[in-house]
C-alpha cells in the first residue's frame, strides 16, 4: 500500500477521475432532483450539497451520490459503475422539465485529498477548506468540495482535466502524499464507510444501508418513497449493514456468509489495528 500512513496521520491524495460527473442545468432541476433522490434537495442553497439514494420503484438502491448544490445548477457526483446509468434514468424522466442533462466525466478531474491535515493542505496549497460537510467554494477554475471517499476529513477538487498535472504539483508542494487505490480503501473500511458497488446494490433497501444521513422522512414523495415510509412505519428491517472486526490477518472474500446470515461485502486487514475490518449485512 502506498500512502497508507500519511492517509491515517497526514494528508494523502487519490485521483479519483473516473468517478461520474453529471451537471443538471434548468429551471426545474430542483424540482426533478427531488422527485427522483431520497434527500430533500429543494431545501438546498447554492454552496451547501448532500448524500442521497436513487431508488427503483420497489425501493431498492440503484446508487448513491453526492449531490452539490451550485448558483446555476447541480452536480452529481457518482461511482464510476453508476454514471451512464443514473444519466439514463434521470432522462428517462424528463418530459415537460426544463432540466438539461451534461456528462462532464471526460472533461473534469476529481482529486480526493483526505486525513487529518487535509485542510491544512488546502490552506498551505491557497484553497479554501468549506467546513461543512458537501459544503463547495470555488477556487478559480476549480470547485473544493467537503467530502470524502474514507470517512477521513477530506476533501474533492474538481478542476478542468488539462489543469491536473497542475494541480497535483500544487499540492504534493504543499503536503499531501500520493496514495493508491488499496490504501484508500482500508482506510474506508476503518471508518466503516460504504462504497456503492462494493457494499451498496441493487439487492438492498434504502434502510438496510443504514445510511440515515441519506434519507428525508419528512419531504413529500419520490420514487421508492412508499417503500421507504412502509419500512419505516412497520419496522421492518431484517438486515442492516454495519462494519464488524476480525482478530485475524486474512480477509474473508466478498459474499462470505457466517453461521449467523451474516454476508460480508467487502473486508481487508488494517495494519494500523492488525485485524480485518469488513462491512457486513448483519441479520437484526
Amino acid at each position: 500500500m502506498i500512502g497508507y500512513d500519511a492517509l491515517r496521520t497526514g494528508a494523502a491524495w487519490l485521483d479519483l477521475s473516473a468517478r461520474g460527473k453529471i451537471k443538471l442545468t434548468g429551471e426545474d432541476r430542483s424540482r426533478l432532483l427531488h422527485a427522483m433522490t431520497t434527500n430533500h434537495i429543494q431545501q438546498l442553497t447554492p454552496g451547501a450539497g448532500c448524500y442521497a439514494f436513487f431508488l427503483t420503484d420497489k425501493g431498492r438502491i440503484l446508487s448513491d451520490a453526492n449531490i452539490l448544490c451550485r448558483p446555476d445548477h447541480f452536480l452529481l457526483d457518482l461511482e464510476p459503475e453508476t454514471r451512464e446509468k443514473i444519466y439514463q434514468h434521470l432522462d428517462h424522466y424528463i418530459i415537460a422539465d426544463d432540466v438539461t442533462l451534461e456528462d462532464i466525466t471526460a472533461g473534469t478531474a476529481t482529486i480526493a485529498v483526505e486525513g487529518p491535515k487535509s485542510g491544512e493542505v488546502l490552506q498551505a496549497a491557497g484553497a479554501p477548506a468549506p467546513g461543512e460537510a458537501y459544503a463547495t467554494a470555488e477556487w478559480g477554475t476549480r470547485l473544493v468540495a467537503r467530502l470524502s471517499a474514507t470517512g477521513s476529513p477530506g476533501f474533492f477538487i474538481f478542476a478542468p482535466a488539462g489543469e491536473k498535472e497542475k494541480l497535483l504539483a500544487e499540492i504534493e508542494a504543499a503536503g499531501a502524499v500520493a496514495a493508491d487505490a488499496e490504501a484508500f480503501r482500508v482506510v474506508r473500511l476503518e471508518h466503516g464507510r460504504a462504497r456503492y458497488g462494493e457494499d451498496l446494490s441493487e439487492r438492498f433497501l434504502a434502510q438496510e444501508a443504514n445510511q440515515p444521513h441519506a434519507l428525508h422522512f419528512s419531504k413529500g414523495c419520490y420514487l421508492g418513497q412508499e417503500i421507504v415510509e412502509r419500512v419505516r412505519s412497520r419496522g421492518q428491517v431484517h438486515r442492516l449493514l454495519i462494519p464488524l472486526q476480525f482478530d485475524a490477518k486474512e480477509p474473508p472474500a466478498a459474499g462470505t456468509k457466517l453461521e449467523n446470515g451474516t454476508e460480508i461485502t467487502s473486508a481487508a486487514y488494517s495494519p494500523a489495528l492488525g485485524r480485518v475490518v469488513a462491512l457486513a449485512y448483519v441479520r437484526t
